[in-house]
């Protein structure tokens, strides 16, 4: 029996990996839906919004090695960008189809039509626009192989009537290759790092999400040097666990001061698997290495006086046997003690009592952090709840963190929760929302009853914009236009069949939080929290503290004493380090 295009293409995505699409179908994407139904291997999974199909879809990439999504035609191609540049950006590899007009009707701005290769050219590591069978078959297999070798995404424009067309000889492979080596450093550049290594005592590892799969080579790395492990977000997760005697926290915007002293006063930062973004925060005078299996990456945050390319696990092998024990502990015991201090602080912040409605999110995070599985999935929102998760949320046995970190937009969380659970319905999922972000896909909670995938939405209620109202602040502004007036978040979910409760005295959070982690089922708990938890950097300059003083000193003018005395009462724990 002959076949058509989106026959083939199914079989080229059953054959690469992917397990599940995730579309709102309609239109010129109807042939495709039609040709998955009629193979039945593939899950069509219907999305309220295609943004929330491109999150899901990164989501299944960043945990199983590849997704797919789809759009019809144009409003469908423009939902999916946003979730797509973060796909891109983190790397996931994700098959992106975005049907479109009938291929006589292109080119004169015919109903719905977008230009595909202009659209996403700028959120994609590969884009084509097929109009021909055979230009689709090809296009299929090189988008496939793109985006799995490369880590990011392909997006395939694929009009109605192409997908819909016969082919009778497929001269494109529906294998596809790719491959898995991974390079090392040359033994001129090793033998030029071991003798950098060997001549300094003073020296920090900071890990990134390169290190996902070497954790035990870090650990190793870290022990034969005497060096403390700083991480980014990304690879707080594999390091940031009671397990690692080497652990001294994060830096960056959301970091800590350990993280920010021990990065700052090393002689020798060794920085493995990350593209900080923050510059600001990393050191100037210090010796900087840094190793990444992307060479373009080297050197283009700070300045490195050392650049090697390769894969961080296999690099770190053909090193340690080539590398002097470190005797000297003055310096890892020193940023040790300081890290100490710090988790005791945040433990301290964490109990403290609340009045109703304005339950301290430290506290809310640290009972996730107790209660969840060793082995649960948390997707985090961009903002406070970033905070929080980045304070408070451990990497125990087998972990795993994820959040728009690169990307940094809102309304992540859940759709991200959408392919966690479809794609490891074993183990807990348990996405930090804020009230701003869930509000943003809202609709797609509905996504999760319907499949009855037993994620776990905590959302963090503070009624405003948080970290946008706290910018404001640190920059001398009041804040302006940040309060949000929410509905009852627990209303809506019941209404979409999805256990729920409200939580507005701090008695009640881990109780309820508990019950919502052992319902069988989706399950969303909204706790109010406090609208003026502070969050500090790890460091505070002098125009930030100039700035904040100054957006309290206009609050007190402009008659507001009392949302004053709320924010110094609220933050009196973090104040302290700024004045």
């Amino acid at each position: 029996m002959s076949k058509n295009v989106s026959d083939v293409l199914v079989e080229m995505l059953v054959e690469a990996g992917v397990k599940r699409i995730y579309a709102v179908t309609g239109d010129s994407l109807n042939p495709v839906n039609d040709a998955v139904r009629r193979d039945g291997r593939l899950q069509w999974v219907h999305v309220r919004h295609e943004e929330a199909g491109a999150y899901a879809a990164s989501m299944d990439a960043e945990l199983n090695g590849i997704g797919c999504c789809m759009g019809s035609s144009g409003p469908g191609h423009v939902h999916l960008v946003n979730g797509l540049y973060d796909a891109n950006r983190s790397e996931n590899p994700v098959i992106a189809i975005a049907s479109t007009a009938n291929t006589d009707k292109l080119g004169i701005e015919y109903f719905q039509e977008t230009n595909v290769t202009k659209l996403f050219d700028d959120c994609s590591k590969y884009c084509f626009m097929a109009n021909t069978p055979v230009q689709a078959l090809h296009g299929f297999q090189s988008a496939i192989q793109t985006a799995i070798s490369q880590k990011g995404v392909a997006v395939v424009g694929l009009p109605g009537d192409v997908a819909a067309a016969k082919v009778e000889n497929i001269d494109s492979s529906v294998k596809n290759y790719y491959t898995t080596g991974k390079a090392i450093p040359s033994k001129q550049e090793l033998d030029e790092l071991v003798k950098v290594l060997n001549e300094n005592k003073k020296i920090m590892l900071y890990c990134g999400y390169g290190c996902r799969n070497a954790e035990a080579e870090v650990l190793k790395l870290a022990e034969k040097l005497n060096a403390p492990i700083g991480f980014s977000f990304r690879g707080k997760i594999f390091f940031d666990k009671e397990t690692n005697p080497y652990a001294v926290g994060l830096n960056g915007l959301l970091g800590n001061k350990s993280g920010f002293e021990a990065m700052n006063e090393t002689d020798i930062l060794l920085m493995l698997g990350s593209d900080f973004p923050y510059s600001n925060f990393l050191p100037e005078d210090n010796t900087i290495i840094q190793i990444d299996n992307k060479p373009e990456r080297i050197g283009r945050r700070a300045k490195v006086d050392y650049g090697y390319c390769g894969d961080i696990g296999e690099t770190i092998k053909s090193l340690l046997p080539l590398l002097q024990k470190n005797e000297d502990e003055e310096f890892f015991k020193k940023m040790r003690k300081l890290h100490e201090k710090v988790e005791n602080d945040y433990r301290s912040y964490a109990k403290g009592r609340s009045a109703e409605a304005k339950i301290h999110p430290e506290y809310v995070a640290s009972v996730i952090d107790d209660l969840a599985t060793d082995d649960a999935i948390f997707t985090v929102d961009t903002g406070m709840s970033a905070v929080w998760a980045a304070r408070y949320l451990k990497g125990k046995k087998n972990r795993y963190l994820t959040g728009s970190f690169n990307h940094g937009s809102m309304a992540n969380a859940m759709p991200m929760a959408i392919g966690a659970g479809l794609s490891h319905p074993d183990r807990q999922v348990i996405a930090l929302c804020g009230d701003g972000g869930i509000s943003m896909l809202l609709g797609d909670l509905m996504t999760i009853s319907q499949y009855k995938i037993p994620a776990k939405i905590i959302v963090f209620n503070n009624r405003s914009l948080g970290m946008v109202k706290l910018e404001m602040q640190v920059a001398g502004l009041p804040d302006w236009q940040t309060d949000l007036e929410n509905p009852d978040f627990a209303k809506v979910a019941e209404a979409m069949n999805i256990k729920a409760w409200n939580v507005k005295e701090c008695a009640e959070v881990e109780s309820v939080i508990k019950l919502a982690l052992e319902h069988d089922g989706p399950a969303l708990v909204s706790i109010f929290t406090d609208p003026n938890a502070l969050a500090m950097p790890p460091h505070i300059s002098f125009e930030q503290v100039k700035g904040y003083a100054q957006t309290l000193s206009k609050m007190m003018l402009n008659g507001k004493s009392g949302d004053v005395l709320d924010i110094m009462d609220s933050g009196k724990k973090y104040l302290r380090e700024l004045f």
